[in-house]
């Protein structure tokens, strides 16, 4: 069996911290869910997470491989009381189908190994059948959050003008379907994120990781306010607040370990998005708003990062070999 390359080597490292974190979060979710149909669904995604994490060991223990650390019991408190309504953690669940289907697909595209191949293709349709289930859920709730919707062209046009994409100062067009969609699925995502982020700041007991929250809750706030005025000025409506979906609850659920690498990775996935709708958008002040975002998160990312190495709860990633170290 061919040696594993370091593609291969770095989805199954990432991977593996990534599952360990959501069984934490769904083991405790499962204890405080009351709805019987997104109980279900959770015990669905625990069932797949812990499917992966078995693949995962079976994998590393065949390569003599370390196991990462990951999360484990003593990062979750399974006997907190709610920190966040069925409300919430559905559409946690919903955030966090599309982030991991985006991630196994990568892991997908980027294997060789034949077993590895297999083994995320199986993670991809796993991931989609939850994200479909989670959406298919919100939609029979009266919860899920309608796109803008646009009147069907009746004929194909073309740009004919620059201004089309540089007038700033001017009369602005108005938003085309990719981005006032763009916009309208980051401002979803981002009002999610900032709620669970809300709840993490309202039980974290660590000086640093509260300080670190609540700069994240307004960073991410910022982002909000900039979204929704682009959907404002062009009387688009806009997602609800999920912020009152977290309960009064000051007992933490979670490690302040496991709540800040959640934060950074709202963050780092946030990058991704933003510099998608970038280089989607043909309005400069979208072009603008959108790079603003992404390096406010990336900004938000790296502090984040910084404060994990302080308290040594980043694990370090596989390293290549030291070739010049190996010369002497």
């Amino acid at each position: 069996m061919n040696q594993l390359t370091s593609p291969e080597i770095a989805n199954l490292w990432t991977h593996y911290t990534r599952e360990t974190l959501s069984v934490c979060v769904n083991k405790y979710m499962l204890h405080t869910i009351q709805d019987p149909e997104i109980h279900s669904l959770f015990q669905t995604a625990l069932q797949y997470s812990l499917k992966h994490i078995d693949t995962l060991k079976t994998l590393f223990k065949k390569e003599k491989f370390p196991i990462p650390k990951g999360f484990t019991e003593e990062d979750v408190n399974l006997e907190a009381p709610p920190l966040f309504t069925d409300v919430l953690c559905l559409k946690s669940l919903y955030m966090m189908s599309t982030h991991g289907h985006n991630e196994m697909s990568l892991a997908f595209t980027t294997t060789i190994r034949q077993d590895i191949v297999d083994f995320y293709y199986q993670c991809n349709l796993d991931a989609m059948e939850i994200y479909k289930k989670a959406k298919d859920l919100l939609i029979s709730k009266q919860l899920h959050q309608q796109p803008p919707t646009y009147i069907t062209p009746n004929k194909v046009g073309m740009i004919k003008q620059y201004h089309y994409v540089t007038d700033v100062f001017g009369k602005q067009r108005p938003m085309n379907a990719v981005e006032s969609g763009h916009t309208f699925f980051n401002l979803n995502k981002a009002m999610i994120a900032k709620a669970i982020i809300l709840g993490f700041s309202q039980v974290s007991k660590n000086p640093n990781v509260l300080t670190l929250l609540e700069k994240s809750i307004q960073t991410t706030n910022n982002q909000i306010t900039s979204f929704s005025s682009l959907l404002t000025k062009e009387n688009i409506h806009l997602p609800k607040s999920v912020d009152t979906e977290v309960t009064n609850s000051t007992v933490s659920p979670f490690s302040d370990k496991l709540m800040l690498l959640q934060t950074g990775f709202f963050y780092g996935v946030a990058v991704t998005y933003y510099n998608a709708a970038l280089i989607s958008s043909m309005r400069a002040d979208i072009s603008v708003i959108n790079e603003k975002a992404a390096l406010t998160s990336l900004w938000m990312f790296n502090r984040i990062g910084k404060e994990m190495i302080d308290n040594q709860w980043l694990e370090q990633p596989p390293q290549a070999d030291d070739r010049k170290r190996l010369n002497h």
